[in-house]
């Protein structure tokens, strides 16, 4: 991947989890399910992607360099949101009684169109601003 220095992407780390973070908790806020209480809300908008965010941008870049921008997006779009499901479901749902698995699926739908969200102002961002 052609640009992506560890330099680079240590510049741009405090800058895009903000933005992520901007993109994403607003979304979360809106569509995870009702059995979560604003607290909860905002952990996930922060948590999650501080969970995610530096594998996708320090790690994955430099893990992938011989690869082509097509095959490292695939990897990290793939990554983040399924990492994503995991630990909240980990940390918020497992072990809930009775599960309700309507509202869970809710709750993966929202993380995943907060993901999508980021990825498309990503990709909004980098073609306008940086050219890439």
């Amino acid at each position: 991947m052609d640009g992506m220095t560890p330099e680079w992407a240590w510049a741009f780390f405090p800058i895009g989890y903000l933005l992520t973070v901007l993109i994403e908790t607003p979304i979360l806020w809106l569509g995870l399910s009702s059995r979560h209480d604003a607290r909860r809300r905002l952990t996930a908008g922060l948590w999650l992607t501080a969970c995610t965010y530096p594998i996708v941008v320090l790690v994955l870049p430099l893990a992938m360099r011989d690869y082509s921008r097509g095959a490292y997006l695939a990897v990290a779009e793939t990554f983040a949101p399924s990492a994503e499901c995991a630990l909240f479901y980990v940390a918020f749902l497992a072990g809930t009684q009775p599960s309700d698995h309507r509202a869970t699926l809710r709750d993966f739908g929202a993380i995943i169109a907060a993901n999508l969200a980021s990825f498309l102002a990503g990709e909004v961002i980098g073609r306008w601003y940086l050219g890439v």
